[in-house]
């Protein structure tokens, strides 16, 4: 079994336990080139685990298109959660529409808005989430474990592909026709919302082009973050 083969058995065994024991369980799209693999997964492995993504009114036109893609190859709707319009509003009417440029405390509150309190609404209720978060990502992601406690939300967090390089999720998308954003073909690995994500430049971190003001150490928009802490507090074995 080569280690592709491995990879991907083990993640579709994690995706069968999550189905069984942690139901309801969620996966949480970006509609990104790692979770269109964990998408292709679920769907054609007919796990019992649903899949949202979060709408923050700033994607870009080729990430929404994303989701007629899915719609029209599985036949299925992802669906949609968008922050709240009065939250936006104010956020806008006293900073600024681009005020997340002028400093981190305003670009994570834009976040907060447009995607940490949505995630609170799509995990209503739900025993577990699942990201398509990998190690090789990123220097705040380096500890990064397949299952994970998550204090933030009183449930149990799994990042099925968190072993899985780079190299292995284009080898599973070409090899298995799976949909993926035309914005990777233009040089961007990671994708945000439009504002705060742009093209990298050859040799640099994959993540580089997301809110590359800043330091690579603060690049984390919230969703996997607690009381300013990324959510690391309790690995499960």
């Amino acid at each position: 079994m080569s280690d592709l083969s491995k990879l991907i058995t083990d993640t579709r065994a994690t995706l069968s336990r999550i189905a069984s024991d942690f139901s309801p369980a969620v996966f949480a799209s970006s509609l990104a080139a790692e979770d269109m693999v964990l998408t292709d997964l679920i769907l054609k492995g007919g796990y019992d685990i649903g899949i949202f993504s979060l709408e923050t009114g700033r994607l870009h036109k080729e990430t929404l298109a994303m989701l007629d893609k899915v719609k029209e190859h599985y036949g299925y709707d992802i669906t949609l959660y968008k922050p709240q319009p009065a939250a936006v509003n104010a956020y806008v009417t006293l900073n600024g529409l681009n005020a997340f440029y002028d400093s981190i405390e305003l670009r994570k509150e834009c976040c907060r808005i447009r995607k940490v309190e949505p995630l609170g609404r799509a995990l209503m209720g739900k025993k577990a989430w699942v990201t398509g978060q990998r190690r090789a990502q990123a220097a705040t992601r380096g500890s990064l474990m397949v299952e994970e406690d998550d204090p933030g939300h009183f449930m149990t967090k799994f990042n099925p592909l968190a072993d899985w390089s780079e190299e292995d999720v284009w080898h599973y998308i070409r090899e298995n026709g799976v949909p993926y954003n035309a914005l990777h073909d233009q040089g961007f690995p990671s994708i945000g919302c439009e504002p705060c994500t742009r093209a990298i430049e050859p040799g640099e971190d994959v993540r580089a082009g997301r809110w590359w003001w800043e330091n690579p150490e603060s690049k984390e928009c919230g969703l996997h973050v607690v009381d300013g802490k990324l959510i690391r507090i309790k690995s499960v074995a």
